[in-house]
């Protein structure tokens, strides 16, 4: 095995005594052995055997990676703050996920290094502790145990659908009874049809569609793994009732979808992506088409992972928005394999983050995995920090609002960020700007605009007497992003400095990528308020979509939202089928279809249920 040595740490350094050194080794090759079935490794255990096992594997076959991620965002990627999943689980040997799949059995109804030598700040967050250790060992025995007595400890999928308070797709599917509505309503839905039927033709089995090339992308944001377009689109083409197109989605997902690979994949992109498109999958239908069983070499050492070596990240360090995107997703997956030690990695981050001290209450991006320090105070509510924020007013509801924790820290970040950053412009627009050592940079990205529907969905669970501030603060962002769109489209970053308002100063923030956030925060903000103005500016957008980034072969982002020319950047995004189209669908549906009350949604607007413990042990 080979250790990479840590920048800036060197072997003298680290005072190791020779015994030291021996019993280090000892220990680590234990540590080795557990992380292989430990992190991101679900199980061999008859659960997981009768829930996604197939009774015939598919073969592998043979990938790489094609271009940089740099050019996958294109010009946005220079600036690294516009990157989705910016870092990487890294594996020294190779990053290897196998998919198992089987036959469904129910019938659908509706059609993250070494220890720091002395050091003590990731204690919190060690995956071999004595005790998880034992439990890990324990549950195994239990498994072989389970097979011999063929005990039927299999996920109970009525049960659950019991435990929903209202169907998944409403009683007509969320059909309007507005005509103009489902009008509008039924273009979305044409939209989506359009931009798969060009993905199916010229890019199959690849990540995204190059509609002006009319070929597919692969990139090396998923190691090598390939169908990201089709993992994020099931429960689109699912909800809107594009059965065919869904049919033929889920059959690649059956026959074609290899998750080997050798490479470095992006944790938080693998996992909002393909772990939660076939999380989604499978709650709302039943059908057990796929999961995924990922194998990470190092880093396993604590459950922050290894940042990818990106030139302009401080070395060594890890994201907050990387480590703290995963809690949804791995309590689902615990749920699931009536295995808690999915629960208990994610559980230990957050323990991590609540117990070491965070300027003036904020968290800033840059977290060292090694040292448990903050690496820079740069605090940005926009990419790098984004959906950590997110996943925790989520975790929250999700729990059926018994995760205390996450409540008291999400409210907790939220206070910090009003103190901090929370800012009013000359004009009267209230903006989120950045925060970097006690100086503010009054910039806020289009990533940040999500942050309207992730206060609305949190103002009825806060302090009583805060309930219409944060109907008022949510209502303020959003009309903010609306501003940004000045062409119905709006720019990657928008400043509020220098006389600007809400405006692209810098030619390489005038770019959209097909991105969804200000769309989700109308959708949140219909939903809670019913003020159809939200409604109108998403028709706007669809509109906007239409005239600007239609093309023969598909959806493409573009280059310059100011300029009169389009100039488009030859993308369609996997995430503007599983997010941006979705949120509008939503936003023109009734609020029957996917309620909140049983449904949150993952940073990849991947719906999952709310969990309720209660009812499923009941």
């Amino acid at each position: 095995m080979i250790f990479r040595k840590l920048p800036g740490v060197s072997a003298s350094g680290m005072g190791l005594r020779l015994s030291q050194k021996f019993v280090f080794l000892l220990f680590l090759s234990g540590l080795v052995t557990l992380c292989f079935g430990a992190l991101f490794f679900l199980p061999d255990s008859v659960r997981l055997k009768r829930i996604f096992l197939s009774k015939t594997e598919s073969q592998p076959v043979t990938v790489g990676s094609e271009n940089d991620v740099r050019e996958h965002l294109k010009k946005g990627a220079k600036d690294p703050e516009h990157l989705r999943g910016i870092t990487s689980a890294k594996g020294e040997t190779s990053t290897k996920l196998k998919a198992l799949s089987r036959k469904p059995s129910v019938t659908n109804e509706a059609k993250t290094d070494k220890k720091d030598a002395g050091g003590e700040a990731l204690e919190d967050m060690m995956l071999s502790s004595s005790k998880t250790e034992s439990a890990s060992k324990d549950e195994k025995v239990t498994s072989s145990s389970n097979q011999g007595a063929n005990t039927d400890t299999s996920f109970d999928y009525n049960k659950f659908k019991k435990c929903l308070l209202k169907p998944p797709l409403g009683i007509e599917h969320g059909k309007p009874s507005d005509p103009q509505t489902l009008q509008r309503r039924e273009k979305v839905k044409e939209m989506m049809k359009f931009a798969w039927d060009n993905y199916k033709s010229f890019a199959w089995g690849k990540n995204e569609l190059r509609p002006l090339t009319r070929n597919g992308h692969i990139g090396n944001m998923f190691g090598g793994l390939r169908g990201a377009s089709i993992v994020d689109s099931l429960d689109t083409l699912y909800i809107m009732g594009l059965m065919d197109e869904y049919n033929d989605a889920k059959e690649w997902v059956e026959t074609s979808l290899d998750l080997n690979s050798n490479g470095e994949a992006s944790l938080f992109e693998v996992n909002i992506r393909y772990v939660g498109g076939l999380l989604s999958a499978y709650y709302l239908t039943g059908e057990e088409v796929r999961f995924i069983n990922v194998y990470y070499s190092p880093p396993c050492r604590n459950n922050i992972g290894t940042s990818w070596s990106w030139g302009w990240a401080s070395a060594g360090s890890s994201i907050l928005a990387e480590f703290g995107t995963l809690h949804l997703e791995f309590v689902h997956l615990s749920e699931l394999s009536n295995n808690g030690i999915y629960t208990e990695k994610v559980m230990n981050i957050r323990k991590l983050l609540n117990k070491i001290e965070k300027p003036h209450g904020l968290y800033p991006n840059f977290l060292s995995p090694v040292s448990g320090n903050w690496v820079q105070h740069h605090v940005s509510i926009g990419g790098l920090g984004d959906s950590f924020y997110e996943y925790l007013i989520k975790s929250y509801l999700m729990s059926d609002k018994t995760d205390e924790e996450a409540k008291k820290m999400y409210y907790s970040a939220l206070e910090a960020i009003e103190a901090n950053l929370v800012q009013k412009s000359p004009g009267g627009l209230t903006y989120m700007a950045e925060w970097r050592g006690g100086i503010l940079d009054h910039k806020m990205g289009h990533l940040a605009c999500f942050s309207g529907g992730m206060v609305v969905i949190g103002a009825d669970d806060g302090a009583p007497e805060k309930r219409q501030h944060y109907l008022d603060l949510a209502a303020e962002i959003t009309h903010t992003c609306h501003e940004s769109y000045t062409t119905k489209l709006g720019p990657e970053a928008f400043r509020f400095d220098g006389g600007a308002e809400a405006t692209a100063t810098r030619l390489s923030d005038r770019y959209y990528i097909l991105r969804p956030e200000v769309i989700e925060s109308y959708m949140y903000m219909w939903r809670l308020t019913h003020d159809p103005k939200y409604r109108e500016w998403g028709w706007e957008a669809v509109e906007a979509l239409e005239q600007h980034c239609r093309v023969e072969a598909g959806f493409s982002g573009i280059r310059d939202v100011y300029a009169q020319t389009v100039s488009h950047d030859n993308m369609q995004q996997s995430f503007f089928l599983s997010e941006t189209l979705k949120y509008l669908y939503l936003l023109f549906s009734d609020d029957d279809l996917l309620p909140l009350e049983d449904w949150v949604f993952n940073t990849e607007a991947h719906p999952l249920p709310v969990v309720r413990k209660s009812c499923l042990q009941g």
